[in-house]
């Protein structure tokens, strides 16, 4: 029995199966000397009970050593056959260079020499423990969940967190279908090794790192310093300054992470800007080991968390800042570390996630969306946050549609029957003057929601219980779908580029208010990593063995021929700024918009941490160029199109190599070379063709 992650000792039953006088093969951070300190004592006692041989390996020291990329199991595999015995050590050795030869041969030479240094490495860190008769009595196991978890996250999420769900009554599953939200927060899966720590005197409090975090476990806020009664020891906080600081004069700020919800992928890491003076190779975030400071952080996690919201009237979302000090409404999903896809949805639900709706396509953004047994879409204070539903995998353009639907017949019944009370002769005054407001409010903004729900709030006190009158009563049950919502179909580009194409572009056609958000890998990521139309030139897939022969689809391009549709390519690695104010123009935008967001993916073959660096190389290569097409300013007189990137100043031929996804096409196609050249040309002749288009005069 082998647990690869020292974690799941307090998660899981690790050796609930494992005969007496096994062999149990644990990852650890700790040597022999230290672990049984470590370890929750009935663990220990299971050890002992079953009278098992222990071994441990410092999987991750070899890690870092080895620039493995926090990929151990080529270590783990060797530790494994070293111990068990199956084969003489260097029989055992040597079968895994071949396979290590034949797994990681098309991925190039220095992978495969890092995998055969593992096994090298790791057949000289195996050690066995001798252990006592006796646990240490220093850990115990944690409670699945926390005793301030709802009622229903202990009795039905926590057994099936702790797969014991085969044993769950069918009686205990809601039989709507529908699951509670805010639920994530509750599984403390504490798989981050490293996470990071703040440093408040070298930061400049931008809030980048908040913004590309995939798991929002990493968040700013900004409050009165009296809010700091009662604070932890060792919780960190500064005055605000810069943007911050003018628009809360006075005001403490503090970045702050979730120990046990991170997942140490490094991405806020990677963005910081900010040098710490005296020691260069630090920033105002760093990594360090989670271990020691998982308490700690957990107690400042626990304060932070209750200190008061932002005023939401002193932000302006449409900058990274503004948008960043809004709680986020999707948090701790059980995306890949490091993910390119969920920062997108994460800001989304910042600045509209009150009155959110998702149709969600089937693919990587439903398995971590939705997926059994916790939710990561959740509320704000006041038990406000997205709607969330997925259907299938073609038809999620179609499935947000209807709520578009819905939502705008609902809206136009209320307004008829608004228009009624306003006409009635014997409706109140102060009924009247509360209509005639509803009709006259812009909920362009967020502002001008809240706004609306303030005087909703007011419609329904004067109403009452409707008892009044058949207008009063119907205007009751409909008087919410008064504010405005929010209605978009969320998917990948397998689905928004291929298999949903169609149901998309009809209802772009329609002309409605209704979003599109297609979270572009290039590939079809959740099944597998085949090619979609989105995947570039040359880029191997599956069913692109040798490369992909066709171009890119243009998709943005084909949208903005409608010319009343919002189209944007956005890339939060290449250009944050620009990301942040088209989620804010294309939400706010009174008709369809469509915005396709560059997502680095681990089904490109890269290391997860320099996703966004990859980000800004397909950009700065022509790759992925990145504009805004708003409709409302050529009414304006103005070009609807705005470059956001500029012309290509990398060689994308060169800078692809260091994705496996093109490097491999060294190896398996002998035309790699000019494949790659090709698309280089179709690249910068296509920003030709964007410069020339935002460049035409306006009639």
């Amino acid at each position: 029995m082998a647990c690869h992650n020292f974690s799941f000792l307090e998660k899981y039953d690790m050796l609930a199966n494992i005969k007496s006088g096994g062999t149990f093969l644990l990852a650890s951070p700790f040597e022999p000397e230290e672990v049984w300190e470590k370890m929750p004592d009935e663990v220990e006692q299971q050890i002992i009970d079953k009278k098992l041989k222990f071994y441990v390996v410092n999987a991750l020291k070899l890690d870092h050593e080895l620039n493995l990329g926090g990929r151990i199991n080529t270590v783990m595999q060797t530790a494994f056959f070293k111990i068990s015995g199956i084969l003489p050590e260097a029989e055992a050795i040597e079968a895994l260079k071949k396979a290590a030869k034949k797994t990681y041969g098309k991925k190039g030479d220095a992978v495969v020499k890092m995998n055969w240094d593992a096994i090298d490495a790791a057949s000289n860190a195996v050690k066995r423990v001798e252990y006592p008769a006796q646990p240490a009595g220093k850990v115990k196991k944690p409670a699945v969940v926390a005793d301030e978890a709802p009622e229903f996250v202990k009795v039905v999420t926590a057994e099936i967190m702790a797969q014991r769900g085969d044993d769950l009554p069918v009686s205990k599953i809601p039989n709507d279908g529908t699951w509670p939200t805010a639920t994530t927060q509750w599984e403390k899966r504490n798989i981050a090794t490293e996470i990071p720590v703040w440093d408040p005197d070298t930061c400049i409090q931008c809030t980048q790192c908040s913004l590309v975090c995939p798991h929002a476990s990493i968040r700013g806020k900004v409050y009165a310093p009296s809010c700091l009664k009662g604070a932890p020891e060792t919780f960190k906080s500064v005055d605000a300054k810069g943007v911050i600081g003018k628009a809360f004069p006075g005001f403490k700020y503090t970045i702050q992470i979730a120990p046990e919800d991170c997942t140490g992928c490094g991405l806020c890491v990677q963005r910081c800007p900010a040098k710490n003076k005296a020691d260069p190779s630090k920033k105002a975030i760093n990594m360090a080991p989670q271990f020691p400071l998982r308490t700690p952080e957990a107690a400042n996690w626990k304060f932070f968390l209750g200190l008061p919201e932002a005023d939401a009237t002193k932000l302006n979302p449409t900058t990274i800042q503004g948008s960043q000090l809004k709680r986020p409404l999707f948090e701790f999903s059980g995306a890949c570390a490091g993910c390119g896809e969920t920062p997108y949805l994460k800001l989304l639900t910042q600045l509209a996630g009150d009155r959110l709706l998702i149709g969600n396509a089937t693919g990587c953004s439903s398995i971590y969306g939705g997926n059994l047994p916790t939710t990561p879409y959740c509320t704000r204070e006041d038990g406000r946050g997205p709607s969330w539903s997925n259907s299938l995998f073609e038809d999620a353009a179609e499935f947000a549609f209807g709520m578009r639907l819905t939502a705008d017949k609902l809206n136009g019944y209320a307004l008829e029957l608004v228009d009624q009370l306003t006409a009635a002769e014997q409706a109140p005054a102060a009924l009247k003057a509360v209509a005639q407001k509803i009709k006259e409010t812009d909920q362009k903004s967020g502002e001008g929601v809240e706004a609306m729900r303030t005087l909703v709030a007011e419609l329904k006190r004067l109403i009452g219980d409707g008892s009044c009158c058949a207008t009063c009563k119907s205007l009751l049950s409909v008087a919410d779908y008064l504010v405005r919502k929010s209605v978009w179909a969320v998917g990948g580009d397998g689905w928004a580029y291929d298999i949903g194409y169609g149901g998309l572009d009809h209802v772009l056609a329609s002309g409605r208010n209704i979003k599109i958000l297609v979270l572009d890998t290039e590939v079809y990521s959740n099944t597998g990593g085949q090619a979609s139309k989105s995947t570039p030139l040359g880029a191997i897939a599956k069913f692109a063995a040798s490369g992909k022969g066709q171009m890119k689809k243009n998709l943005g391009m084909i949208s903005m021929t409608y010319k009343n549709i919002y189209v944007a390519q956005v890339s939060l690695g290449a250009n944050p700024a620009a990301t942040v104010k088209a989620f804010a123009e294309a939400e706010a935008y009174d008709g369809p918009a469509i915005i396709i967001a560059y997502s680095h993916c681990i089904a490109h073959g890269i290391d997860m941490v320099d996703g966004l660096e990859r980000q800004k190389v397909a950009v700065e290569t022509g790759h992925f160029p990145l504009y805004r097409y708003h409709p409302e300013l050529a009414a304006q007189g103005k070009n609807p199109l705005q470059l956001d990137s500029k012309a290509p100043t990398q060689s994308f031929a060169e800078t692809a190599l260091k994705e496996n996804r093109f490097k491999q096409l060294l190896k398996l196609n002998p035309d790699a070379e000019a494949m790659l050249q090709k698309a280089e040309k179709q690249f910068k002749d296509n920003f030709v063709m964007l410069q020339a288009l935002a460049n035409l005069p306006q009639s």
